[in-house]
Formats: structure tokens, sequence, C-alpha cells
């Protein structure tokens, strides 16, 4: 489905034109049915002639509800452009062109309306008028479709220059990350918490588990319906009415948005590029009460200009925006800035940076990623794609690393290497990036916890405290000025053996299992400590835990006071 909106001066036939393409009113308040006048968005669809669908909303034309139109324009593919033949074009016509332009909206034709009130002099010169307007803009060379919606003028000629306009309208992308920006909020009866918007960005399905910000409520989807259809599951670029549980109708407004918690990063400060209209009579500033229309929602705003003081009428410039409250946002996403004290649409753009980290008077935002990962030196791949919307393959680990991080890095971990004790670095002292930043370094070797130069000599083969624990092995030796993080490597390695606080020699502990192999060989229903310490020739100091040691080994085992052999008890 593509999703269109009607666009152009307040009574130019925008609502009439949708109820001749679709059969139903967009206008359902009373007082716009009473007043004429569309004051609210409306919503309709239709099938085309080609079988496509496509979704209406129809935007109020009066100045006075520009925030309406605003709230409505935010999502959709293409537009109708509204001109009627009997007033040409308007103060309206121009401000909603300017607002679709800076939206980024690049799709549209043009409805020459009432047309049957119009004579054929006055209808050519409003067309004349119009390629005037809209020369060098995006709808410079959109067909112009007369149309008079009262008498089915032209309205079969519309939908299908409406089927050309869609064939080379890109559909919505599916980035798997759902965005659903409110623009409507009621209570169903029967049903309770309904909002309605275009979905884009990824797909929604009953029963997912959603959360709306910038409240913050958890909801589950109980039902879906998109062209007057009931639906288990809608894909992007839907018109979409959404059921839901878990909050009600009043803790909802118009602006928040339907997202799926933490796949999105959510910011109150953002910066972008502001383009300022030509035709604004002053240049923008900090100063003044700004408001910006961002997805379907009004945001009073702090404006911060990079680098100059001003944008100059007709310019662009860099812009930091302060929001009050924490949005799912993403570089690219559109908005319209305007000044409510002077009532004036100043301009508008798109989001370059969703968390900026460089002060405001250095900031040179753009859309690149690679200066998104340089301003942090490292970020994890999935926050990345968070900030950017961009999915890349980490460097390192699980991180996008900027090469200046990684090549100091490298070089840091190589000098703490290089200038480490006997044993080399120990990894635990290290963060999780540098240590996978260490498995990166040629020449450098791993073993038991440390890292050392990869040829370097062994530090610990012949060590004077295992060679003293060797000459003694039953009464051995305190390891009293011995390298406590040289015992621990010795211990590891197994080449010591530490029971109680006492330190054997490996060799020691299998030389005092033969000795006690002989002497169950002698006594095979068992022999107590006392006899074994003897055969040592050792003091209860040692032999307990040599007892210990050799029971734990499965060497011997325990039965009363004796110790008879265990599974693993060498042969004599």
């Amino acid at each position: 489905m593509h999703v269109v909106a009607t666009a152009g001066h307040v009574d130019h036939g925008k609502s009439t034109l949708v109820k001749a393409l679709t059969g139903t009113d967009p206008d359902r308040l009373a007082e716009e049915k009473e007043r004429g006048l569309t004051i609210d968005l409306g919503f309709a669809s239709a099938k085309l002639p080609s079988g496509r669908g496509v979704a209406f909303i129809d935007v109020p034309g009066h100045v006075r509800f520009l925030k309406n139109m605003l709230a409505g324009v935010g999502s959709v593919d293409a537009c109708v452009f509204v001109v009627a033949a009997t007033e040409g074009w308007k103060p309206q016509s121009e401000e909603h062109l300017r607002i679709l332009t800076l939206l980024g909206i690049e799709h549209g034709l043009i409805a020459l309306t009432k047309v049957g009130l119009a004579d054929d002099e006055l209808r050519e010169l409003a067309a004349l008028e119009i390629a005037d307007r809209v020369a060098g803009t995006f709808l410079e060379d959109a067909p112009i479709v007369e149309v008079d919606a009262l008498d089915g003028t032209g309205v079969d000629d519309l939908r299908a220059a409406l089927d050309t306009l869609l064939d080379r309208t890109p559909t919505a992308s599916d980035h798997k990350r759902p965005r659903l920006w409110i623009d409507r909020v009621f209570a169903a009866k029967g049903s309770g918490t309904v909002v309605t918007g275009t979905l884009t960005g990824g797909m929604i399905r009953v029963e997912d588990e959603l959360t709306v910000l910038p409240g913050g409520h958890d909801v589950r989807v109980r039902a879906l319906q998109s062209l007057h259809a009931e639906r288990t599951k809608v894909g992007p670029g839907n018109r979409v009415a959404v059921n839901l549980t878990g909050v009600s109708h009043d803790q909802l407004r118009r602006g928040d948005v339907l997202v799926r918690a933490g796949e999105w990063h959510i910011t109150s400060r953002v910066d972008g590029r502001l383009q300022v209209l030509d035709a604004l009579d002053h240049a923008v500033t900090r100063r003044g009460a700004h408001v910006a229309y961002i997805g379907s929602g009004e945001h009073p705003v702090r404006v911060r200009v990079l680098g100059p003081r001003e944008i100059a009428p007709g310019a662009t410039g860099a812009v930091r925006i302060h929001l009050p409250v924490g949005l799912p946002l993403l570089p690219g996403d559109r908005f319209i800035l305007r000044e409510s004290g002077r009532g004036e649409t100043l301009g508008g753009g798109e989001i370059l940076d969703v968390d900026p980290l460089i002060a405001a008077a250095k900031a040179v935002p753009d859309r690149s990623v690679d200066r998104v990962i340089a301003e942090r030196g490292l970020v994890e791949v999935e926050h990345l794609l968070r900030l950017t919307g961009e999915r890349r393959e980490p460097d390192i680990g699980r991180w996008a690393v900027d090469p200046g991080r990684l090549s100091s890095t490298q070089e840091d971990l190589r000098a703490k290497v290089d200038s480490a004790g006997p044993l080399g670095l120990d990894i635990a002292t290290l963060g999780e990036f540098e240590r996978a930043v260490l498995g990166t370094l040629d020449g450098v070797a791993m073993d038991g916890g440390h890292a050392r130069v990869a040829d370097a000599a062994d530090p610990l083969a012949d060590h004077s405290f295992l060679a003293d624990l060797e000459a003694a092995p039953f009464n051995p030796p305190d390891p009293e000025g011995v390298d406590r993080a040289e015992l621990r490597e010795l211990v590891r390695r197994g080449d010591v053996v530490e029971e109680d606080g006492v330190y054997f020699a490996r060799s020691a502990v299998d030389a005092a299992a033969r000795v006690v192999a002989g002497l169950l060989a002698a006594a095979p229903d068992g022999v107590t400590v006392a006899e074994m310490r003897d055969a040592w020739g050792t003091s209860r100091k040692f032999a307990i835990p040599l007892v210990t040691l050799l029971d734990s080994n499965g060497i011997t085992r325990r039965r009363d006071d004796l110790r008879i052999a265990g599974p693993r008890l060498p042969d004599v």
C-alpha cells in the first residue's frame, strides 16, 4: 500500500475529492460537517484500477489548523496537490508546498478542482499559474489533472494518474524495526484503546509486546485493522488501526509513538540540517518561541544555531534542537520548525545526529556513520544501529572501531606487554575491549591469564622455589620471599600443589602415593595417618595436608581412622 496526503488551500475541494475517489467522507467531526471546513485529519482508502490499495490522509487547508496538517504528512509517500480552478494559487497553497518540500516528499500530482465552475480561459490561467509556482520543486513535472468531484468529471482520469504516480513511487522499506507515529487516539466500544497511524520501519503482529513513547507505557496488540479489514499482521507503508491493551486511551495523545522496546535510541537532543525558507523576512537565530514538528507530534523546543550565529533566509545551516521529551529518532527523519510567536514556518530539514557528543560551538554534524564511530572511538554495533540506522560488521569483538583508536590501543597494549614482569601482563587487569584487541597482536602469547612476548624465555623454568620443594618433598619450605604472582602461576600450571596453606611439588604427591602403595601392599586392611607420617619421615603439619591431597585425588579413601586403597592408587 501507498499512503497519499492531500494538500492545498482551504476550500479548494480536498475532502470532496477524497470522497469522490474513495466513497468515504474524511470529514468525521460534526463541526466539520456543519461548517463545511476540514479541521482535523481525515482518513479514507480505496482500490485503484490496477488493484493497488491506496490510503488517503486528508489534511486541513486553513492556516489555523496548520499543526493538524503537519501531523498528517510526516509519513506519506506522495501527495495530491489540490488547487481550485476558480481561485488559483493561494497563500496556503504556497505554505503547503513549502512544507511538503521540506519534509522531503518527492512524488505527487496536481488536481485542478472545481473545473465545472470555471470557463476555459480561467482553467488555462490557473494551470499556467500552477506551473509557474511549482517550477523548481518536486511537482515541476507533475501532471495537472482537471477534475470536478461533484459531477465526476476527471475522477477516473485522476485514479489512472494516481496509479501511474504510485508505479514510480518507492514502497516503504522493512528494516525489522517498526515505528508508528500516532495521529489519532480513541476508545472503541467493546474494544478499548485504539490508535491509528502510518506504519514505517517494520511489521507488527497481533500479540506483539510494544512500548508507547514518551510515556513509556508497555502495551500488547490485541487486534489490527488495515483497509477496513482485520489483520493478523501489517507491514510497513500501511495505514493501520491498532487495538491496544495495557493503556487507557486518555493516557495517549497524537504525537506519541509505538515501538518495540530496546530497538531505538531515545533522545531529547538532536543535530539537524535546517533549510530556511527564502520567503522569510528575517534570519533564524536561537531567539524565539520555536516549535518542532516531528512525526505526528508538535513539540516546543530550544534551538541553537551551530557555527554562525544565524541562518539567513534561503540558506541552509546546522542546528541543535533540544526536545522536552525523549523520542525514538534516526538520522534522516524530517522536521518542520515554526516560530509560534510570529505564527510562521521558518523552515525544515532532516535530523543528522540523534546523540550529539561534540559541544555546540565545535559540532559539524552530518550523516556519516564513520563520524559517529570516530567521535566515540568505539561503539557496539547494535548501539550503532540504533544511532544511525546502519548495520555494520564489528571490527573487533562486538565493536565498530575508529582506526585511530584501534591503532593507539594496540600500541598501548604492546607497550604494557613489553614492560610487564617475568610472568607477562595480567589479562584480568584489562577491560573487555582491550582483551579483544590483545588477541590481534602479533608476537604475543597468552597463557594462564597472562600475555607475554611470544619468543621470551619461560620465566618459571627451573624456578628456585620449585627446586627447593623437590629437594625436600615431605618437609617443604614456606614460600617466604617468593613472588605471589609467580607462586600462583606455578600452582595454576600444576607444578606446585597447595593444600591448607602448605605447598608441595607435584612430584612430592606422586612420591607420597608410591610410599602409601607400599604400606597398603603389606597392610591391605588399611594404615593410619601416623604410619604414613612416619613412612614419609615428616611431621603432622605436613602429613595431614598430604593425606588430604591423596584422598581428594582418589589415591586413598578414608575408613574410620584408617586409609585404604583408592581407585587411583599406583601399583607397587
